[in-house]
């Protein structure tokens, strides 16, 4: 019976200690967005038309 006893008391401290799981963690508060590379105001400055006025004409 005394062995009883010591399992059950372990087993209460054992709920006491990890009784409770954590609170679920949403997906979307894992994942991080963020652009790879900040936007270049330049890439958008090449005119193919200002390209063959200036070298083929």
């Amino acid at each position: 019976m005394q062995e009883e006893r010591q399992e059950g008391t372990e087993e209460d401290r054992r709920r006491v200690r990890f009784g409770a799981l954590p609170e679920r963690v949403r997906p979307e508060d894992t994942v991080e967005e963020r652009p790879a590379a900040p936007r270049d105001p330049a890439r958008d400055a090449y005119d193919p038309d200002e390209w063959m006025v200036r070298y083929c004409l």
